[in-house]
Parts: C-alpha cells; sequence; structure tokens
C-alpha cells in the first residue's frame, strides 16, 4: 500500500528570491537548505519548499512536453512522498502505475544522492516519490528536516 502522507509540498517558481522574500515577509521561518537558488520553509507537519520552474521541469522529464496539449501539463505544484528507504520509491512507482498513474521517470537515482521517480496522477498533478538519506521524520512521519 502507498502511505498517504504528504511531507513536501514544491511550488515552482519563475523567480525563487521574490517567492522566497513573500513567505519570508509573512514571517515563516526556513530551514538552514534555504537560499535565493532554492527556499524551504517550515509549516505545520509539511515542508514546503520553492524551486525553480526550469529545474522542476527538467528533473521531472516534463521539459519537452510541458506544451502539448496531448501530454500531461506541468501546473507549478510538486507533491513529494519522502519515504524511509531507496527500495520504497522503486515498490511505490510501480504501484502508482498499476494504479493508473502515469510514470515519468524513475525509479532512479537523484544527482544530490537519494532516489527518486515522478508520476502524474489521473488528474495530471505531479508527485515525486523520494528517499533521501538526510531526511528527518518525527514520531507521526511528518519530515522535519533534510
Amino acid at each position: 500500500m502507498i502511505p498517504a502522507k504528504i511531507t513536501l509540498v514544491t511550488v515552482a517558481a519563475n523567480s525563487v528570491p521574490k517567492l522566497r522574500a513573500f513567505y519570508q515577509s509573512l514571517g515563516w521561518p526556513e530551514t538552514d537548505v534555504s537560499s535565493d537558488q532554492y527556499a524551504v520553509f517550515k509549516t505545520a507537519g509539511v515542508l514546503l519548499s520553492i524551486f525553480p520552474i526550469e529545474e522542476a521541469l527538467q528533473e521531472a522529464g516534463l521539459e519537452t512536453v510541458a506544451l502539448s496539449t496531448e501530454l500531461p501539463v506541468f501546473k507549478g505544484i510538486t507533491l513529494s512522498l519522502n519515504v524511509d528507504t531507496p527500495e520504497q520509491v522503486d515498490a511505490i512507482i510501480r504501484e502508482a502505475e498499476e494504479k493508473g498513474g502515469r510514470i515519468l521517470n524513475g525509479p532512479k537515482d537523484a544527482v544530490w544522492g537519494g532516489r527518486i521517480g515522478h508520476f502524474m496522477d489521473p488528474e495530471n498533478n505531479l508527485w515525486e516519490v523520494a528517499w533521501n538519506p538526510t531526511a528527518v521524520f518525527n514520531e507521526y512521519g511528518a519530515m522535519t528536516s533534510f
């Protein structure tokens, strides 16, 4: 069974510095990895990340299909399910496909040292399944840092 938990919400931004400044102005606390290239804010149980849209498209394998009317269109949001082991990434991607998800790529090793795979649900919402070797989860399964 695929766990029913969302650990990280990523907003793909045209301008990370501008969007980061907005959330800073709300008083939202940032994690230590935040910068004007990639920002992460602590929220109640879920981390909110701001990632450059060009990199999000490329990472998910959507760069060439984003403008197509016949293929999935990236909406600027990636829902991430972070898991405890690299093997869980593989199993969840397989199960997502079995349940009707459209696999975009992976599972594959990520350049940052983890393992990832991407799929779209039937409404073309983009999901990333990820194992991050530095992820820290609390007793409720919420990711608290990485």
